[in-house]
């Protein structure tokens, strides 16, 4: 689990994709989609020939998330495509 008073990357590696698209990355309820004001841009880690790792900051300086569980979503938008991704949950205590 993730304390709230923490800001640290919370990542998902996203296979397939070469780190110079765009990304965007939503935290929703476990059980909800993300709405389109959920959304706040990502950034790109370091690229692999797999894929490439999706980021953001969540805590104080970052993405405010309280304590609960949390579902990340990461859309990739490319030129054609915008693939939406469940990443997974995001623990908060």
């Amino acid at each position: 689990p993730i304390s709230r008073l923490s800001t640290v990357h919370v990542h998902s590696f996203i296979e397939g994709a070469a780190g110079t698209e765009q990304v965007r990355i939503a935290f929703t309820a476990p059980d909800a989609e993300p709405g389109e004001g959920d959304w706040h841009e990502g950034e790109w880690g370091n690229p692999t020939p797999r894929g490439c790792p999706a980021r953001i900051l969540v805590g104080p300086d970052g993405v405010e998330l309280g304590v609960g569980m949390w579902a990340m979503w990461v859309q990739v938008i490319g030129a054609v495509e915008k693939p939406v991704f469940r990443a997974g949950l995001v623990p908060v205590i």
